[in-house]
């Protein structure tokens, strides 16, 4: 007889992989997580076990298979300092050029918001980058509704400086130039979908439509420019975001617990 996944089992052991260095998620036969549904409430239940902190939100607007990109950020946000500590993979950085949209004023539950209440809604636009981390065992061939559960490889966001607001809004493209070791390379960014506010208008009426409030000060990140960029550690690195601003900081590595 097949038995029943336990939903706050696999939070806790998800969970745990957050603060390890060498992960070791290899979800049982038992525990497969076989419904989007099923992997959103993974998500709650590590919610719960972080004390109902939540700094913000990362998504897409949903993929035409009906995958869904979302995912809450549990960890503080690092708001614009010199210094960005990471779980690095192979003694890299993984990073994610965004732009964040910091919640002025919070989306109640279960209520419907029109673009133009949402775009009210936002106090501020910033540069942000999204920390990935690698939490399953690199042998393991995690399905997406795995990846889904346990947030998208998302272990943080570094919060950079403050940018136009009405510039980042339209910005589907941002030409990014990323210096370390005087070596630069340059992206043709183009966001994934088309317009960054666009998964924005998503991700709040499907949150609050579920039961959820989306706090003043969480942050909503919703796609990177270029991908995953791999960039070393413990040095400097300035990453411009031309006609928008630049950001300068290093990277250093997290301890596990």
């Amino acid at each position: 007889m097949v038995q029943p996944i336990n939903i706050n089992n696999i939070a806790k052991h998800l969970f745990l992989q957050r603060q390890t260095v060498d992960p070791i998620s290899d979800l049982a036969t038992v525990n497969q997580i076989d419904t989007i549904d099923l992997a959103l409430g993974i998500q709650l239940a590590m919610i719960d076990l972080n004390q109902q902190h939540v700094t913000g939100w990362k998504c897409l607007t949903p993929r035409d298979n009906g995958d869904l990109i979302v995912a809450p950020i549990l960890a503080k946000a690092i708001i614009n300092q010199p210094q960005c500590p990471i779980f690095s993979s192979a003694h890299r950085a993984l990073i994610e050029p965004e732009i964040a949209f910091v919640v002025g004023q919070s989306f109640a539950a279960d209520r419907h918001y029109s673009d133009a209440e949402i775009d009210q809604h936002i106090g501020a636009t910033h540069m942000a980058l999204e920390l990935i981390q690698q939490r399953f065992s690199r042998d393991y061939n995690a399905s997406f509704l795995e990846k889904l559960a346990d947030g998208l490889s998302n272990q943080g966001v570094y919060l950079g400086p403050e940018i136009d607001k009405f510039k980042a809004f339209k910005a589907s493209h941002i030409h990014l130039t990323v210096t370390q070791d005087d070596a630069s390379r340059t992206y043709d960014g183009a966001h994934p979908c088309t317009l960054p506010a666009s998964p924005l208008y998503w991700i709040v009426n499907f949150l609050t439509a579920r039961g959820i409030e989306i706090s003043a000060g969480q942050v909503i990140i919703t796609g990177s420019y270029c991908g995953v960029l791999k960039v070393d550690m413990n040095k400097p690195v300035q990453i411009k975001y031309q006609g928008l601003g630049s950001m300068a900081l290093s990277f250093t590595e997290l301890s596990a617990n």
